[in-house]
C-alpha cells in the first residue's frame, strides 16, 4: 500500500510563551452556554482550535510547540519557526501539499471562516489571509501552499537561524515574520466575512472581553 502526501495539514501554534496573558494560552478554558440549556461547557482554547479545523474538514491535524506533538527545531523562532518545524518533522516524499495554519489564540474564530479561507487558497494556488472591514491585514489564520517558493524561504532562513542560535542564547524571538514569509511566495488577502472572528486574546483583558461573546 502507498502512502500518500497529506493534501491539507491542519496546524494549531501552539508555541507561543503566553508572557503578555501570564498563563498558557493554549489551557485558557473557553465557556460556552449549550444550546437550548442553562447549563456551560467548557474547553481549553487547544481543543476549541483543533476542533475547529475539524470542522473546517481538515482530517489531518498537528499541534506545534515544546510541550506538543511537534517541537520547535529552532527556539523562540515564532510562529513560522513553528511552521519550519511542521515541515521538517516530514520526510520529503510525504510533505504536506498545503498547511492550514491557526493561532491557538483566537477564541472566536469560526469553521465556516477557516472553511473560506481554505477553498480560496486552494482555487488560487496562492498563500491566503484575511484582511478586515479596515483594510488591516491578518497573517495568520493562513492557508499555506507548500511549494518550492516557501522551501527556499525557510531553507535560507533557518540555515542561518540556527547557526545563530548555536552561537547566541538569547529570549527574544530570532525567527522570521509571518510577513516577512509571505514577500517570498505568492499571496493573497481576502476579505473576512466577519471581522469578529480575528479577535485575538493576548492579555487577560482581552481574554475577559472575548469571554462576553461567547
Amino acid at each position: 500500500m502507498t502512502i500518500q502526501a497529506i493534501e491539507c495539514l491542519g496546524v494549531v501554534l501552539a508555541g507561543g510563551l503566553s508572557s503578555r496573558m501570564g498563563q498558557d494560552k493554549a489551557q485558557l478554558k473557553r465557556q460556552q452556554r449549550l444550546p437550548f440549556s442553562t447549563e456551560k461547557s467548557a474547553e481549553s482554547m487547544l481543543d476549541f482550535s483543533k476542533q475547529l479545523l475539524a470542522n473546517a474538514g481538515i482530517k489531518n491535524i498537528v499541534v506545534s510547540g515544546d510541550n506538543h506533538q511537534i517541537p520547535d527545531r529552532v527556539a523562540n523562532a515564532g510562529p513560522v519557526g513553528g511552521i519550519y518545524s511542521v515541515l521538517a518533522h516530514y520526510p520529503e516524499q510525504l510533505q504536506p501539499k498545503a498547511l492550514l495554519i491557526l493561532p491557538v489564540d483566537l477564541p472566536l474564530m469560526t469553521a465556516a471562516a477557516l472553511s473560506d479561507l481554505r477553498r480560496k487558497g486552494e482555487l488560487s494556488h496562492k498563500a491566503t489571509f484575511f484582511h478586515d472591514s479596515q483594510k488591516n491585514s491578518h497573517h495568520i489564520p493562513l492557508y499555506l501552499p507548500n511549494n518550492a517558493f516557501l522551501q527556499l524561504f525557510l531553507k535560507q532562513a533557518f540555515q542561518r537561524e540556527t547557526m545563530q542560535a548555536n552561537n547566541v542564547k538569547s529570549n527574544n524571538k530570532s525567527g522570521p515574520s509571518v510577513r516577512g514569509m509571505l514577500e517570498h511566495v505568492p499571496h493573497q488577502a481576502i476579505a473576512s466575512l466577519n471581522s469578529q472572528v480575528l479577535f485575538n486574546s493576548n492579555t487577560p483583558e482581552q481574554w475577559q472581553q472575548a469571554q462576553k461573546q461567547f
